[in-house]
């Protein structure tokens, strides 16, 4: 799935990362916690998270992560979006739920990690 479907699916705005709206996603992992991002997400896949700090940015850049969903409308203050912009991750919002997030994107064919139960 690419991050444009991925936006369509969630009803998501895009934050940063207009320009990998074709970058391709199969699997997604979401959590606050990031010591759990650490240690299960893949390189290039989906984050689904509530956390807008730059710790979210950060960790997600060490793990690989290829984009970051803020859930329930969140938006981060401008450092994130600058240091998102600068990593190259894309950053997006959805109106929906980490719950309803999943669900929507599983239900699309996106599978999660076996590291994050």
């Amino acid at each position: 799935m690419t991050l444009s479907e991925l936006k369509d699916i969630l009803e998501a705005s895009i934050l940063v990362g207009n320009e990998h709206l074709n970058r391709e996603f199969d699997k997604c992992g979401a959590s606050d916690l990031m010591s759990d991002i650490l240690a299960g997400l893949s390189e290039g896949c989906v984050l689904l998270t509530g956390l807008t700090t730059v710790q979210a940015v950060r960790t997600a850049a060490v793990a690989g992560v290829g984009a970051i969903v803020f859930v329930r409308d969140k938006t981060p203050p401008q450092a994130v979006i600058d240091l998102a912009r600068t990593e190259g991750i894309p950053l997006l919002t959805t109106p929906f739920s980490m719950f309803i997030s999943c669900g929507r994107l599983h239900a699309n064919g996106i599978t999660g990690l076996s590291g994050m139960r």
